[in-house]
C-alpha cells in the first residue's frame, strides 16, 4: 500500500498544540508528543482545579470569619448558629468580606447574631 502522511490537518493539529504548550520548560513546548502530553495534563489539572479552587475559597472565608468572630468573643459556630437562629441570611464570602474591611459592620452583625 503507499504512504499517505495526511497533509495539512495533522501539520495544523500540531502547531495548535505546540502553540498551546508555548513558554512550558524544556522539550515540552518543542517536541509535539511531550507538548500533546502536557497540554493534556494541563487541562485536566485546569478542569479539577476549577472545582477546587471553590472548596478552597469557602475554606479561606471560614478562618477568616472564625478568626474576626473570636476577635469578638465568640466562635464560628456559634456565630453561624446565632445569624441562623435570627435569620440573618449573609454568606460566608460576605462575612469575610466584612470581617476584612469592615470590622464594625462586623462587630454589629455578631451582636445581632447573640441577641
Amino acid at each position: 500500500m503507499t504512504r499517505v502522511k495526511g497533509g495539512f490537518a495533522p501539520h495544523r493539529r500540531h502547531k495548535k498544540v505546540l502553540r498551546y504548550t508555548r513558554g512550558m520548560w524544556g522539550s515540552r513546548h518543542l517536541l509535539f508528543r511531550r507538548a500533546n502530553e502536557a497540554m493534556l495534563k494541563s487541562l485536566w489539572y485546569a478542569y479539577r482545579d476549577r472545582r477546587n479552587r471553590k472548596r478552597d475559597l469557602r475554606r479561606l472565608w471560614i478562618a477568616r470569619i472564625n478568626a474576626a468572630a473570636r476577635l469578638n468573643d465568640t466562635t464560628y459556630s456559634r456565630l453561624m448558629h446565632g445569624l441562623r437562629a435570627a435569620n440573618v441570611r449573609l454568606n460566608r464570602k460576605v462575612l469575610a468580606d466584612l470581617a476584612v474591611r469592615e470590622p464594625a459592620a462586623f462587630s454589629a452583625v455578631v451582636q445581632t447574631a447573640r441577641s
